[in-house]
């Protein structure tokens, strides 16, 4: 009878590799740190800041119908940026005049409701005058 020695299973198998699971931390570090600093340059972008104030630019009064027979004596600033041109003050006044007009004097004359109405009109402003005024003041706001 001939006998045959088999190798044993373990031999046959090949040990596993030193620093396979080191290596992989190792990658998924710097590729969170390649991320990081990736997300930090093009979101935050060093030396973008916001406009810097120039000149405020103050507009005549003018009177705005409201409901019901009542008008609004309203006197606005324009506060525009310091890379701003002169700003021609006609775009301002018919902004006002289309949020103001026809809205109840009770509403107007609402803290609040005078506050959200600046907003909406630096929102026109910001896209009529393409981001060079960067705030709008009353100087005069008189309901009758």
């Amino acid at each position: 009878m001939s006998t045959t020695l088999a190798a044993p299973a373990a031999a046959t198998e090949q040990p596993p590799a030193k620093g396979g699971r080191t290596r992989r931390i190792g990658i998924v570090v710097l590729l969170v740190a390649v991320l990081a600093g990736a997300g930090w340059f093009f979101v935050l972008k060093p030396g973008d800041s916001a406009p810097k104030p120039g000149e405020v630019v103050a507009l005549e009064s003018i009177q705005v119908n409201l409901a019901g027979g009542h008008y609004l004596r309203l006197g606005m600033a324009l506060q525009l940026t310091a890379s701003a041109k002169e700003a021609d003050g006609s775009k301002a006044l018919d902004a006002a005049i289309g949020v103001f007009s026809g809205l109840p004097v009770g509403e107007v004359n609402k803290p609040a409701v005078r506050e959200t109405l600046r907003k909406q009109l630096e929102k026109q402003l910001e896209e009529r005058y393409h981001g060079e005024v960067m705030e709008v003041y009353f100087t005069e706001f008189v309901t009758q």
